[in-house]
């Protein structure tokens, strides 16, 4: 993977129940709820002049059903075609994956139907292309853990998952390390630079990223984009800000 590729900062909007919420470490016990109106949220980021914006269906991630389509509608209503959306939560199956895509958003990310058979993910980059379909990584203490990170979850050795999903045609990974989200505490540098050096597929770097400093920081390690959620909602990182400080590297 030796081409350049650009530097993207995809903010998040996680789902749950219809509003735009944030879970610290995936708790769904520890929510924060900052707005009512997703749709809105989707336009300040359109304003502020982003290429991408990461959307999650929490409820989804949780039960594996599809439970705020709606709000996800309004979302790609809003955008039109200004900016590209993609969809987590919950794809676990070929019908999910194919009804996210055709209802307008420009990639799917799948997880734990990936973790227990790349084979999946294979079937999924023949049929609809590697630059639709992206693999969500989430890492705690070295496993990429499925199951919406619950007790007990399907855990593949992080390395290995990324090798065996790369031979089956993926070359996006979006990582983040558990331990780290939503808590503001900066990224886990040394696990993107571990998981960059494998060279297997662009790696976008989730969890922690709380400053610009951070945002410079994963871009230098290596990684292709920085998903920001808690950290654009309360503030301490201005989205036209990191935009331009990501374009100046």
């Amino acid at each position: 993977m030796d081409e350049a590729r650009p530097f993207d900062i995809l903010p998040a909007i996680d789902l749950r129940g219809g509003r735009v919420v944030r879970l610290r470490q995936g708790d769904f016990a520890q929510e924060t709820a900052y707005s009512d109106d997703p749709a809105a949220v989707a336009r300040g980021f359109v304003a502020a002049g982003v290429n991408w914006i990461h959307v999650v269906d929490l409820d989804a991630a949780k039960t594996g059903e599809a439970s705020n389509r709606t709000a996800i509608e309004a979302i790609q209503a809003a955008v039109g075609d200004r900016v590209r959306v993609e969809v987590a939560g919950g794809l676990r199956d070929d019908p999910s994956v194919a009804a996210v895509l055709a209802s307008g958003a420009m990639r799917a990310v799948i997880g734990t139907a990936a973790l227990r058979d790349p084979g999946f993910a294979g079937r999924l980059v023949s049929r609809h292309g590697a630059d639709r379909i992206v693999v969500a990584i989430d890492v705690r203490d070295g496993q990429a853990v499925g199951q919406g990170w619950a007790p007990g979850a399907v855990a593949v050795d992080a390395t290995q998952a990324i090798d065996r999903l790369a031979n089956a045609g993926i070359t996006t990974f979006e990582v983040t390390a558990i331990d780290r989200d939503g808590l503001l505490g900066g990224p886990d540098l040394a696990l993107y630079g571990q998981l960059v050096a494998l060279r297997r597929g662009a790696i976008i770097a989730s969890g922690g990223i709380a400053s610009l400093e951070d945002v410079v920081a994963v871009q230098t390690a290596g990684c292709s984009g920085s998903i920001i959620g808690r950290a654009l909602y309360e503030g301490r990182i201005d989205l036209e800000a990191a935009l331009a400080a990501s374009c100046s590297e």
